[in-house]
């Protein structure tokens, strides 16, 4: 099979895209000579531009608010598209422009009206990680076996953060002894407790690390009252850019963080990762841990009763500052 321009389309959240590398990296290796384009949400282009292996970017917002007749033009161009974030609308497209080959799960009914090739697999159940679920798309183009997970850990050779300047308070930290605490998820995530950020910043700062609180704006507004005064403690809530976030991540010692966008950059920046996790499905460490060598998924319980009968549960609050801070030390 020759293939000359593929459109990847994930338009989903931060740790979605970034879990889609190596489907990418495959992609690169099988197509050498093909133009890899990624559809995606405007906030996540500044990484999917640090995935070396993608060409261009299409922002979904900006394709949707073209002219439909613009919009088909636009994706005419492709030979081939790969769902894999099933969009109705994209789907729709796809096959108004006449994508020759276009892939994408049969779990999705408009699939059937919009897909020529469908595959066959479910991701909720499935006991396989993200990463690897995204390759069962890749079975028309020739995949033959879902590659093992340890085999993805290297993902991180295809992430590159570009540089950017920094703030001025900022370039001058010790990033060799910086830990970023990154305590919300935007609730894409079960969060651990915020007092328990605030004692594990406490007692890194008196082992002598510098620790930097990250999120956005209206996170900051739920956190930044409650941050000790130490002069080791710093607050970053909404003075950084995306960009920004990615190089200080690439820079730092180490990030903690429930199962968010931040604790997959750092995985594939090779720094200590932390992510802290309820070991329930489909929302668990096997499914969720961040790609990199030096990624680490901690639970409370991995034998928690409520979590195995898939209920609703808690757990992930009773993990222990002393059992972060013994990964971090």
């Amino acid at each position: 099979m020759k293939l000359a321009n593929i459109l990847i389309s994930r338009t989903d959240s931060i740790g979605d895209v970034l879990l889609t590398l190596p489907f990418c990296a495959w992609l690169k290796k099988q197509f050498p000579e093909a133009k890899l384009t990624f559809l995606g949400r405007n906030y996540t282009q500044s990484v999917i531009e640090s995935f070396t292996v993608i060409d261009s970017f299409i922002a979904l917002e900006q394709l949707n608010n073209q002219p439909t007749l613009e919009k088909v033009n636009q994706l005419n161009t492709f030979d081939c598209i790969i769902h894999v974030f099933p969009n109705k609308e994209i789907a729709s497209l796809a096959k108004k422009a006449k994508i020759p080959l276009r892939i994408g799960t049969s779990h999705r009914l408009f699939h059937l009206l919009t897909c020529n090739k469908r595959v066959n697999f479910t991701r909720k159940n499935s006991e396989l990680h993200e990463a690897q679920l995204n390759f069962e798309l890749l079975k028309p183009l020739g995949l033959k076996e879902i590659p093992s997970f340890s085999t993805l850990q290297n993902a991180g050779e295809n992430f590159k953060v570009k540089a950017t300047e920094l703030p001025t308070e900022i370039e001058t930290l010790d990033f060799k002894n910086l830990v970023i605490l990154h305590p919300k998820s935007q609730g894409s995530a079960i969060e651990w407790p915020l007092e328990k950020y605030i004692e594990l910043a406490e007692e890194l700062a008196k082992n002598g690390k510098t620790v930097c609180f990250t999120g956005t704006e209206s996170e900051g507004v739920l956190f930044r009252h409650l941050l000790p005064k130490h002069s080791n403690i710093i607050d970053t809530s909404g003075k950084l850019s995306l960009h920004q976030l990615q190089l200080l991540i690439s820079k730092s010692q180490a990030l903690v963080a429930c199962s968010t966008g931040p604790y997959h950059i750092a995985g594939l920046c090779g720094i200590k990762a932390i992510g802290l996790f309820s070991n329930r499905k489909p929302i668990h460490p096997g499914r969720w841990k961040a790609l990199g060598k030096n990624a680490v998924a901690l639970v409370f319980d991995e034998n928690c009763t409520n979590c195995k009968s898939k209920q609703s549960c808690l757990c992930i609050q009773s993990i222990s500052v002393e059992k972060v801070m013994q990964q971090l030390l």
